[in-house]
């Protein structure tokens, strides 16, 4: 598996790095920090004096982030693999972004940046911008990381899990994990009587994902992991959120749902929902 490691020396970042010792070994390690310099210090009609400043405090944020970088490297774990250090100019989520594709990631590592909920969901932020254009699976790490055993896994539809399942090929995982895998059914309460047709209908739904998702758990199984479905009732991102806090989840793993580019943006999804409050990691893949 190839892994992108970006920081950007803020604590949830660091805690990023931490969370690597439970993923397993990297095939190629990819360590990146990105030095957003903004442009507007380096006016096109800038005296020299603005010219010697803006260089100045460029190559003072280059030793920084090499700094930085020789430190995240001095702690990665025994078993994290090949490393390369990575320093780049430019918008933190598009060099992100275009870093992975370079390197035909496997997996995003990288702190949450912290923003409140609404700034987030108004302006978007580096983990949300990351989570959508991303071309691989992205761990976002808020808080420390205590473990990585029980992982609750949220399933919609058949699309999420041979997503799901495309990536737990991959053996990302350095521990044997216990999968827990969740449907999310409508809430069970129909406007029409019980033994109306819609009643019927709705039952006969509800055993289709119930199979479905025991089906899944049997491809898991037959790959090592220990794996088990559970259907709840209600609205998808609370019930993922109470789920995970009930059970102690170490990780959430999430499709993002489908949804492309800007729609998914400026609308949210389920993930992006998750994130604002997620009681744990959450690893979203596509």
């Amino acid at each position: 598996m190839k892994t992108l490691l970006a920081v950007d020396g803020s604590d949830n970042s660091y805690e990023a790095v931490r969370a690597l010792k439970y993923f397993a070994r990297a095939e190629q390690l990819t360590l990146l920090h990105v030095l957003n310099v903004s442009k507007s210090v380096q006016p096109m009609m800038a005296t020299r004096g603005d010219m010697e400043e803006f260089t100045a405090r460029e190559q003072s944020m280059r030793k920084d982030g090499e700094r930085l970088l020789e430190q995240v490297q001095s702690l990665l774990p025994m078993h994290a693999g090949p490393s390369t250090k990575h320093l780049r100019i430019g918008s933190p989520a598009e060099v992100i972004v275009s870093m992975a594709g370079e390197q035909k990631a496997d997996l995003i590592v990288m702190g949450a940046r912290g923003l409140s909920p609404i700034k987030e969901w108004l302006l978007g932020s580096v983990s949300h911008r990351i989570l959508t254009l991303a071309p691989c699976a992205t761990l976002i790490v808020q808080g420390p990381v205590k473990a990585m055993k029980q992982i609750l896994l949220p399933l919609e539809g058949p699309s999420d899990a041979e997503a799901a399942i495309r990536f737990l090929q991959l053996k990302p995982f350095h521990d044997a994990v216990e999968v827990t895998l969740l449907t999310v059914l409508p809430s069970t309460e129909p406007p029409l009587p019980a033994g109306s047709a819609a009643a019927a209908a709705a039952a006969e739904i509800q055993e289709k994902q119930a199979a479905n998702i025991e089906s899944v758990a049997e491809r898991l199984r037959a790959l090592g992991y220990q794996a088990q479905g559970v259907a709840v009732a209600g609205a998808p991102a609370a019930m993922i959120l109470q789920e995970a806090t009930t059970r102690r989840s170490d990780l959430i793993l999430m499709g993002t749902r489908g949804r492309q580019g800007i729609t998914r943006l400026m609308l949210g999804s389920v993930s992006h929902e998750v994130l604002h409050k997620m009681p744990c990691p959450v690893l979203a893949f596509h």
